[in-house]
């Protein structure tokens, strides 16, 4: 039974993906700090499902605690490492960027550390779509030049890709990087905009729509996503013999075991037709603040996933609005609402 240690198992997508691998008979260790971000009753709950099954297990502890990280990882000693735990939110990061810094740099390093010593068969972890920036030519593919973060948050990421590649090369640590696109559904955090929206509409509240709607998004439903993740655990890359050995359009590394890989549905939508939908399911109208756009935003993101499909015969495809029936389905019954 193969054993990988999940980072950010009482999170969003590390639920998900933790549910999905203990489904498919893997061996599963989570790793959280619990922090109070946001709810930490959705956290605890969970995590209280997970544990559940006699095959998951799970640390709560800070990615900073290297010593906490250190003793999980040597007891459960991982075949593979999948490090999703991070400080997540591109606006909070305008708020309070220390805690950034501290959670994805520092933390990101002591999963690498601990990859190193236990000679993973493969190290795979999260980045975002925020790497991307200021660049302008969608859809993004990940043989862009990406220099040009808009946030301290995206900047954490673009690092952690840094120092990943860094490790890969110096250590052999066969590593993939993959950049998430607007992740949602069922189980969500509360501060991701479906969640907002559903809540507001259901409670009367006004929600604010940036760029007075103009804005254009690659909504990913969780699902998707984490299937993504799974295949890729399978398909760890190596390093080249030669720079001709390299694919076009492959973003590995022609001097590491090391590669970047989107994962997105491939499909720009425009956020005004992102809250029609919410509308049309929940059979209700919002009441719409039109605001112009946040610093530190993007007007769009779009993500070519033609390497995710040709390394794992795999495409994300959920069209937004079954994703949206299907969280607002788990809202309703979650909040009795």
């Amino acid at each position: 039974m193969r054993r990988v240690m999940v980072t950010g198992t009482a999170g969003f997508i590390g639920f998900h993906l933790a549910k999905l691998l203990l489904a498919e008979g893997f061996q599963v260790h989570g790793y959280d700090g619990m922090s109070d971000y946001y709810d930490v009753n959705l956290k605890h709950r969970r995590h209280a499902m997970l544990l559940q099954n006699p095959n998951f297990s799970a640390t709560e502890a800070l990615l900073e605690d290297q010593e906490a990280l250190n003793k999980a990882a040597d007891a459960f000693s991982p075949d593979v490492i999948v490090h999703l735990a991070a400080q997540a939110g591109v606006r909070y990061s305008l708020e309070n960027p220390h805690a950034y810094i501290s959670a994805n740099v520092l933390g990101t390093m002591n999963i690498m550390e601990v990859a190193k010593k236990h000679k993973v068969e493969h190290l795979l972890m999260a980045s975002t779509s925020s790497v991307y920036g200021a660049n302008v030519e969608m859809p993004f593919s990940e043989t862009e030049r990406v220099a040009t973060p808009l946030t301290i948050y995206a900047a954490t990421k673009q690092a952690n890709e840094a120092m990943g590649h860094s490790y890969a090369h110096l250590w052999d640590i066969p590593t993939t990087m993959f950049r998430f696109f607007t992740v949602y559904g069922e189980w969500g955090r509360p501060d991701l905009a479906l969640y907002k929206f559903v809540d507001a509409i259901l409670d009367d509240r006004p929600i604010d729509i940036y760029n007075h709607g103009e804005m254009y998004r690659d909504f990913t439903y969780v699902g998707d996503l984490v299937r993504g993740i799974r295949l890729l655990i399978d398909a760890a890359p190596v390093r080249p013999e030669t720079r001709e050995d390299i694919a076009e359009g492959d973003s590995l590394s022609p001097v590491a075991p090391y590669r970047v890989v989107n994962i997105g549905n491939s499909d720009k939508v425009r956020l005004l037709d992102f809250v029609d939908a919410i509308e049309d399911c929940l059979d209700k109208r919002a009441i719409r603040n039109y605001m112009d756009m946040q610093m530190g935003d993007v007007p769009a993101t779009w993500a070519n996933a033609d390497l995710l499909q040709r390394l794992t015969g795999y495409k994300p495809q959920t069209d937004f609005r079954d994703g949206i029936a299907k969280f607002v389905a788990w809202f309703r019954d979650y909040y009795g609402k």
